[in-house]
């Protein structure tokens, strides 16, 4: 039997562009979840340091030093840029999937960054396919990272916004034998032409996830302050397209149910559940997706693990990756 514990979705805004004042949010955060007792904190989208949502206002060419200002803010994950979530994260006896902008090099990548209890990074996962204007700033994850990892609480797994629509990718997390699936978001509730659609699809998609995969599900979106969009008018002009507010942040069972209210707003708080990893088990004996409803001998999946590099180097007949 499975003891149930507390998870929590992150409904907060980072402080745009300022990758410090955000980590230091994140841990303040981390803290409340562990006096909470929560065990798993999901954070939105590029939570540090905040969702680029200049990308889809201006035209491109207008973007380059908002660009580069961003990508100096980004999180490079084997510095010592982590050091304080990390302990953080073992002081309170909290595991979390923080969504950061990734800088590798001279690449950006919109990524989640799995650290357990006792401050060790478990792994990261890149976003698969940037969407839409994402494209002109993030690159490509690759296979290599679409894992479920081994954390303390049970097998956690994670997709970034658009790749919810990759059923494949979502399909491959299944199959690994997700448990908890940490679904992280911006919010575009508040922008224009959006505001009756955003919702719902985040809604829809975090339902069948669940569903399918009998996992639990925490979305965790990040409302749009009026500082932000402040900072994003300093940098680039002025804009009528995206107001301050939106977020919707919850958490499903396995069976589509709500184990918390939806939070909206710019209300900053942990959403907090209680979860039992058992009720997974009652749910595969309908829907098994991993098991007896894949029909393997039909339908299977196969993907590609390697990590893609720019350079492979061959040495005594045995390829390196470099």
């Amino acid at each position: 039997m499975a003891t149930p514990f507390k998870v929590a979705a992150a409904h907060a805004s980072p402080i745009l562009m300022n990758k410090e004042a955000t980590l230091a949010k994140a841990c303040a955060l981390i803290a409340d979840a562990g006096k909470q007792g929560v065990r798993l904190v999901g954070f939105p989208e590029t939570f540090v340091p905040g969702y680029p949502y200049w990308l889809g206002l201006y035209p491109p060419i207008q973007q380059m030093a908002a660009m580069r200002e961003y990508g100096e803010q980004s999180v490079v994950v084997d510095s010592a840029d982590l050091d304080d979530v990390k302990a953080a994260c073992r002081t309170h006896k909290v595991n979390i999937v923080l969504g950061v902008s990734e800088r590798c090099g001279g690449t950006l990548y919109n990524s989640q960054v799995y650290i357990d209890e006792n401050g060790a990074l478990i792994g990261v996962h890149r976003k698969l396919q940037p969407t839409m204007s994402e494209r002109t700033l993030w690159g490509q994850g690759d296979g290599s990272t679409l894992k479920v990892f081994d954390m303390p609480v049970g097998k956690v797994g994670g997709l970034i916004c658009g790749e919810h629509s990759m059923n494949l990718a979502r399909h491959a997390l299944i199959l690994q034998g997700e448990q908890i699936h940490v679904s992280a978001w911006p919010t575009f509730a508040t922008m224009k032409g959006r505001e009756n659609w955003f919702d719902p699809h985040v809604d829809a998609l975090s339902k069948v996830h669940a569903y399918s995969g009998s996992c639990f599900v925490i979305v965790a979106e990040d409302p749009i302050t009026q500082a932000n969009l402040n900072k994003i008018e300093q940098l680039l002009g002025h804009q009528d397209i995206l107001k301050p507010g939106g977020g919707y942040s919850t958490i499903y069972s396995p069976r589509e149910a709500y184990l918390a209210p939806v939070h909206q707003g710019l209300e900053e708080k942990l959403v907090v559940a209680e979860i039992d990893l058992d009720q997974i088990n009652a749910a595969k004996i309908q829907h098994d997706s991993a098991g007896h409803y894949s029909r393997s001998e039909i339908l299977r999946l196969v993907i590609d693990t390697e990590a893609k590099t720019p350079l492979i180097e061959v040495r005594g007949g045995q390829k390196l990756a470099i």
